[in-house]
């Protein structure tokens, strides 16, 4: 029976879990996206709209392009972006390999699981204080809260990853006589590396969630910072800036990524 008859007749866009045309697919983006653009454009120009509370896409570009040839908003992108990678990267090297082993051991799941989980509640900003104390107010601050508000579910995810590693392929290499570092290098990385480089993937936009709050640590640069310091002279405008650079380079670091996950893992492109 073909895949028109399975689904009922139904048109591909429509079929669950089925590719689409990547033409219907950017159609489709691009409308999701100008859509809410549209819809902030109508409600900033209505009657009675304080621009100080909405303003409009226009008046948000015209603050960009004022940061980005006076403001030093180059040097801002620089640094935010220097901190949430650092950060994230600080994370994702003890991350691996510690959930590799809570993953694929119950001794050291039992040892550490419960306390990550623990942890992994008390919200980042709380560690403020601490971190200042025991790092100072430089760089290394807002690295550390970056990586903490990361570091913890990484740890978890990569776990779980490593969790959903088939038992009969690590049965199967037991019964040829692989050893543990055998069966962990060449059984249960590979099977897990697609789910591995989406967890990293969907981290690194926790980072940049966290950027905002890092920069509260003694910044005087940086995106977070710009949009904390406009916050105080009502400059929303530079706050709705902020908030949509930050999430530009997020979808770029995203896409990103994307492309890495269908280069390196073809055979699973009509999945992602």
């Amino acid at each position: 029976m073909s895949a028109s008859k399975r689904s009922g007749g139904a048109s591909p866009l429509w079929q669950i879990r089925t590719a689409i045309d990547p033409r219907h697919y950017w159609v489709l983006a691009l409308c999701g996206l100008v859509a809410p653009l549209l819809g902030w454009s109508i409600a900033s120009s209505l009657d009675g709209v304080d621009k100080v509370f909405l303003p409009g896409p226009a008046d948000v570009l015209a603050r960009m392009w004022t940061w980005a040839s006076e403001d030093g908003l180059p040097a801002d992108v620089a640094i935010s972006t220097w901190r949430v990678v650092a950060g994230w990267a600080l994370s994702a090297a003890i991350a691996l390999p510690l959930g590799l082993f809570i993953g694929s051991y119950r001794s050291v799941q039992a040892l550490l699981e419960p306390l990550t989980d623990f942890i992994r509640y008390m919200p980042a900003v709380a560690f403020i204080p601490l971190v200042m104390l025991w790092v100072g107010i430089e760089e290394g601050s807002k690295i550390a809260i970056i990586f903490i508000g990361t570091f913890f579910q990484m740890v978890l995810m990569v776990a779980e990853d490593v969790r959903r590693v088939p038992l009969a392929q690590i049965e199967a290499a037991q019964t040829m006589g692989a050893s543990r570092g055998e069966i962990l290098e060449k059984v249960i990385v590979p099977s897990a590396k697609p789910a591995l480089l989406d967890t990293l993937r969907v981290t690194m936009g926790w980072a940049w969630t966290y950027l905002v709050v890092a920069e509260l640590v003694a910044a005087n640069s940086g995106l977070g910072y710009a949009v904390l310091k406009a916050q105080r002279f009502l400059q929303t405008d530079k706050i709705f800036a902020g908030i949509l650079l930050i999430g530009l380079i997020g979808l770029v670091i995203d896409q990103g990524f994307r492309l890495a996950h269908r280069k390196a893992f073809p055979y699973l492109a009509g999945r992602h």
